[in-house]
């Protein structure tokens, strides 16, 4: 890997400028995407679904 450290040393900075910004982007992206899943996510809690599952002790289950 000598041919590496000897020639090419702006393009191997380049490079590694683009790996960073590409990762600090897909970063981003992720967070972005794992925010709207957590939105998504605490809809259903606050909405009417919630309300007498079967598995409280007032629910509408057979035999009680």
């Amino acid at each position: 890997m000598t041919g590496d450290r000897d020639s090419g040393g702006g393009q191997k900075d380049a490079r590694q400028d683009r790996l960073k910004l590409a990762l600090r982007e897909n970063l981003k992206r992720r967070k972005s995407q794992a925010r709207g899943r957590e939105d998504v996510a605490s809809e259903p809690a606050d909405g009417p679904l919630d309300v007498g599952s079967p598995d409280d002790a007032g629910g509408n289950e057979p035999g009680h």
